[in-house]
């Protein structure tokens, strides 16, 4: 049984043992890869995904600094990504910062998701007040990396762009969060030994991607995804094509993509897959827990070892799709990996609990309408310390006076060019 179990009450255990819904078995190689051969599978996936080599000057700048929440600080940043694009970003802290140096996590949003999304400001305060740094950022095409400064845009769906134009915009993706992991190490207060990621949805590809060829990240939380998949399964038949399928399929040089993928994350270090069994937005609700029993011993296969290998989990079948991270099991298991400097197991099972849809209505926090219903975030049980409202200019990096100025640094439609232009550069 996987050590996580510990952490999840009776309930979800028996929900996840009762599954037994059989996942495919795909060929397997006779032997474990070596360390080589996973060190080759790391180039390549870069190199499918022009991934820059070195990762470009970070050249950060800290735009403000303002006061989010009591006991949290924060600092509108930017720093630069691939093709000398800027990413606008929100750095939380603990207000103090204690003495020593304290861990970090990073959001990496779904689908129409940035740094104005309810769960990447809720995720700010929540973690900050447990002690620790959290990085939230705009998605390409949303927020202040869109041409007109809106959310929920979906803008980089719409791209008009063949299979390889795919491929920049995952690498630009996945240098979106090795930037930030690079920005979070440099930072004196961070342990750089200690830094996390977090993916939701569309954010769970891009995490599962990154955390496969990042070796400095620590650990990676997978929600509303990771459910990695057999060609021709959801990953490839998406409707999202730019930023999903394509992208996905590029891949299909590994051979048993997934296994490899989480075999590359089990060298790295440890990674939590946590869905509801209510998930119905990516196939989740017909693969459940046989899939990844299945894919768990594939990896095991490949990897050579159980060591590090992911560990999963679920939430009860009236649970969907959700930032899973926000709620009392996954926090547990972050805090055995990063040691959150005010939080303890004790502390965590001792916070109270809000249901997101209540604390959006007192706040008035928008939501996407989508995603309100009791099955889906609006549901989601987070942990509660108090995290206030917020406006949404509150989280601008640049001010209504230099947008109109330096959008072009930042926008979707500036990317696109300089990747057309690199893709048919000798």
């Amino acid at each position: 049984m996987n050590r996580y179990f510990d952490y999840f009450d009776y309930l979800c255990t028996l929900m996840l043992l009762a599954t037994v819904l059989a996942g495919p078995v795909l060929a397997q190689p006779a032997t474990a890869l070596t360390g080589e051969q996973m060190e080759h599978f790391r180039t390549a996936i870069r190199t499918n995904f022009f991934i820059p080599a070195p990762l470009p000057q970070l050249d950060a700048q800290v735009h403000r600094t303002f006061s989010p929440a009591p006991g949290v600080k924060a600092e509108a940043i930017s720093y630069t990504t691939e093709l000398g694009m800027l990413v606008p970003a929100i750095l939380y802290l603990p207000d103090p910062v204690p003495a020593s140096k304290i861990p970090a996590f990073v959001v990496v949003n779904g689908h129409g998701g940035d740094k104005y999304s309810w769960y990447s400001y809720y995720t700010g305060i929540l973690f900050a007040r447990a002690g620790a740094a959290v990085l939230t950022y705009d998605q390409i095409g949303e927020g202040e990396r869109n041409l007109n400064r809106q959310s929920d845009t979906r803008a980089h769906d719409h791209l008009q762009g063949d299979a390889t134009l795919a491929r920049h915009l995952a690498g630009l993706m996945i240098t979106d969060v090795e930037q930030a992991v690079t920005y979070l190490g440099q930072r004196p207060e961070i342990d750089s030994a200690r830094i996390a990621v977090g993916g939701y949805s569309l954010g769970s590809l891009v995490v599962a991607l990154t955390g496969a060829i990042d070796p400095r990240i620590d650990a990676c939380v997978l929600c509303g995804g990771g459910n990695l998949d057999e060609p021709g399964g959801y990953w490839d038949r998406s409707e999202k094509k730019m930023c999903q399928s394509l992208p996905y399929q590029s891949l299909n040089f590994l051979g048993d993509r997934p296994a490899v993928i989480y075999s590359l994350h089990a060298t790295r270090g440890p990674t939590l897959i946590f869905n509801g069994l209510g998930d119905t937005g990516n196939g989740m609700a017909a693969r459940g827990a046989g899939f990844f029993e299945a894919l768990r011993a594939r990896t095991i296969q490949v990897h050579g070892s159980t060591n590090q290998v992911f560990d999963f989990a679920f939430a009860p079948a009236n649970c969907g799709h959700r930032p899973y991270w926000l709620t009392r099991p996954v926090a547990a298991w972050l805090e055995a990996q990063l040691h959150f400097p005010n939080w303890t197991p004790a502390k965590i099972d001792s916070l109270p609990e809000i249901k997101i849809a209540d604390w959006s209505a007192k706040f008035g926090i928008p939501m996407d309408p989508q995603y309100t219903n009791d099955l889906r975030e609006g549901g989601t049980p987070a942990l509660d310390v108090k995290v206030p409202g917020f406006a949404r200019d509150d989280l601008n990096v640049l001010t209504a006076g230099e947008w109109p100025a330096q959008k072009t640094n930042y926008i979707l439609e500036t990317w696109q060019i300089r990747a057309a232009k690199a893709s048919t550069t000798p």
